[in-house]
């Protein structure tokens, strides 16, 4: 059996640069491509993958923003010194044997999704995503696992119900009630992680929990019936893209050891 290794890409590199407190310059975006790439290297070591998906956002205006073109609009750019870095940095991947895949219009959240699913779909073995992003933790759901590198610790569904207070997959449904500040998606007025995990442990679902409003007489029933049309909004905002035409074959993700 195989073993996919999907690593969000900018998750590691922005992470890795935004953690040096000195101003943008290209000697801190060198650094910190230096230091992502061994990041990288520290991740195959330790997984050992048969495959490998390194997924990095295209860039500019995506599907999520033909709907909500508000979305990640407080999210501050990625610096330009490091964003022109980029390409370079790309082919240093490809000399260590990995293949970078963006698509554009899509995030490499989609990517991700598309291609663990696919690959849990077809049996062919383990899948690790290695990344923090919330909305990556709801694959967890479909058997894969998720590993947080800067911390080097495993996220299982457990691990997502402590965090979150619900079951993997009820994850999209907390964001889309929840919100999520980072990305601007709207939520509902005033519900947090703890009430919109004690409607879902209550009711099951985004839809069941719809359906109650109309019998619920307090403030909070009042505000989701009031705003359902942007909830359904942020829920189509916080679901994954899972049909993204990739570009690449197993094969071409392969690693060669």
């Amino acid at each position: 059996m195989g073993r996919l290794l999907a690593i969000d890409g900018l998750n590691i590199v922005r992470r890795v640069y935004e953690a040096s407190p000195e101003p943008d310059s290209a000697e801190k975006a060198d650094t910190a491509l230096r230091h992502a790439l061994s990041s990288f290297r520290t991740l195959i070591t330790e997984h050992a993958p048969s495959h490998v998906l390194p997924a990095f956002d295209f860039g500019g205006a995506t599907w999520r923003h033909d709907l909500y073109a508000r979305y990640r609009e407080g999210r501050a750019p990625m610096p330009e010194v490091l964003r022109e870095r980029l390409p370079a940095f790309y082919d240093k991947l490809a000399g260590f044997g990995l293949r970078a895949v963006s698509v554009p219009e899509v995030e490499a959240d989609d990517v991700i999704g598309t291609v663990v699913l696919r690959w849990l779909a077809e049996g062919r073995g383990e899948a690790t995503v290695a990344s923090t992003d919330k909305d990556l933790h709801g694959l967890i759901a479909h058997g894969a696992m998720v590993w947080d590198h800067f911390k080097s610790e495993w996220h299982d569904a457990p691990w997502v119900e402590r965090k979150w207070g619900v079951p993997p997959e009820q994850l999209p449904d907390l964001l889309a009630l929840m919100g999520d500040v980072t990305d601007s998606i709207p939520g509902v007025s005033k519900v947090g992680v703890k009430t919109a995990a004690r409607l879902l442990r209550t009711y099951g679902s985004l839809d069941a929990i719809m359906a109650g409003a109309g019998i619920l007489k307090d403030t909070l029933g009042e505000t989701l019936r009031k705003e359902r049309e942007m909830l359904y909004l942020s829920r189509q905002l916080v679901e994954l893209k899972t049909d993204v035409r990739v570009g690449v074959t197993w094969n071409m993700l392969a690693w060669e050891k």
